[in-house]
């Protein structure tokens, strides 16, 4: 059985032997001032860490070490793209744990399946590592509570993969909304629309030979390996994932809450269903959220298997509206509209705003590596530090929680904790595999 989590951290309280990586003299010395280079460890490689290779390239004096799936068969493939971009052979690893050991791994990026984000990140920053963790930073709201407590007590930097708070037309329109672009602003609507086929009903088959199931379920209590979770169904399953609302919606609803400038709401209601297929997805595909503050409003609208989108067809975006107008923002720029709905100004970008998940390239995610690189190096203030990113999280969180009890929750506006509500609470945090208990 593979190594628990209480063994990794006591071996590594007693100074465990790290792993020799082997730099070519060419590739050492093309890199100006080796000494001073970030080493990176990428962390689950199947689908956006090709957009972290691009992020991490995009920085100066950066080198990606070590890359790490319990997926065999995405090793060699991804050492490809990491030659092709850094001239280097990263050594490839198959146990995040052992990376951790090594003192030549400055920072760890983080692309697994959501119920290894905050464990993963935790023991990162137990390790002495920076964290780059995709979103959501959490698979429920207590993890996001002990991730920001871990954060600080080890002091490393922990950056969340909303790469769009890195955006430049974003981070201009927002300020502009801040300094009153369309009054006061107090509701702002986010949505997502996608075509996604459904999953069908597993069947229990042998685990294939290139997978290590143990690993893959980590902290999560055991379950049979079924044929329709791995590489990427794991997001429709409760035990693993949260839903389309944290898997897209992070993105949107942080936005929504960044320009209305809250945090905790009081209440929570969400309503919708499986209603396009009948299968194992065991969360909606159809969704409408509504987060009530005391004098704003923010509505999450998920469409996941029916790609109608809004507003001329966008698939995903945001409107915020105010006291004097409404700003319509996505990834491929904004428009200002006056009270009575004319437009009164836009800026667009050379980008398609995209209703699929980014698996690729983006330019978006390369700022916000370099922003990371530069919080590392320089001191740079992030732009989605972990003690800010995980309230959007939370909130989206709730917004299952709410779904799955199928009534309004009130809750606590500083701490988002759920109020007279003791079943709904019971979603609050997880039962963990004896031996991965997360702790700070």
């Amino acid at each position: 059985m593979a190594q628990s989590r209480r063994e990794f951290i006591k071996k590594v309280a007693l100074g465990g032997a790290g792993l020799a990586v082997g730099l070519s003299a060419k590739s050492y010395s093309r890199i100006p001032g080796a000494n001073d280079r970030i080493n990176f460890a990428v962390i689950g490689l199947h689908g956006r860490a090709s957009a972290h290779t691009a992020g991490i390239r995009s920085c100066e004096n950066t080198m990606i070490t070590h890359i790490c799936d319990v997926d065999k068969r995405e090793l060699p493939k991804f050492a490809a793209g990491v030659k092709k971009h850094f001239d280097h052979d990263p050594v490839q690893e198959r146990d995040f744990r052992k990376l951790l050991e090594l003192k030549e791994v400055d920072a760890i990026t983080i692309a697994t399946p959501e119920h290894w984000h905050a464990p993963m990140a935790i023991m990162g920053l137990q390790a002495g590592k920076h964290v780059y963790v995709e979103k959501p930073s959490h698979h429920n709201p207590r993890e996001g509570e002990m991730l920001v407590q871990a954060q600080a007590k080890y002091g490393k930097l922990v950056q969340m993969g909303n790469q769009q708070r890195s955006s430049d037309h974003t981070i201009k329109i927002i300020n502009q909304i801040k300094e009153g672009l369309i009054g006061r602003p107090y509701w702002a609507k986010a949505w997502y629309a996608n075509t996604r086929k459904g999953i069908g009903v597993g069947k229990e088959v042998p685990v294939p030979d290139y997978l290590d199931w143990d690993l893959w379920q980590g902290p999560a209590p055991r379950r049979p390996y079924k044929d329709n979770i791995h590489p990427y169904n794991w997001h429709w399953f409760w035990h693993w994932g949260t839903g389309e609302t944290l898997n897209n919606g992070t993105h949107e609803v942080d936005l929504a809450r960044w320009a209305l400038g809250v945090d905790y709401p009081n209440t929570v209601s969400s309503a919708g269903g499986r209603y396009h297929y009948k299968d194992d997805w065991e969360f909606y595909d159809t969704l409408v959220t509504n987060y009530e503050y005391d004098d704003k409003l923010i509505t999450w609208e998920d469409v996941s298997c029916n790609g109608m989108g809004q507003y001329n067809t966008r698939g995903r975006g945001v409107t915020v509206h105010g006291t004097e107008g409404t700003v319509i923002i996505d990834r491929a720029g904004y428009e200002i509209y006056d009270g009575n709905g004319k437009k009164k100004n836009e800026y667009k970008t050379s980008n398609k705003s995209e209703t699929q998940d980014l698996q690729s390239l983006d330019s978006m995610t390369d700022v916000h590596f370099q922003n990371f690189v530069g919080g590392i190096r320089n001191g740079e203030k992030l732009r989605s530090p972990i003690s800010e990113a995980h309230k959007s999280v939370t909130v989206l969180l709730l917004s299952n929680i709410a779904w799955k009890v199928g009534r309004q929750l009130k809750l606590d506006k500083q701490n988002g904790h759920i109020l007279n509500d003791e079943e709904a609470m019971k979603y609050w945090s997880r039962e963990y595999e004896k031996g991965w208990e997360v702790k700070v």
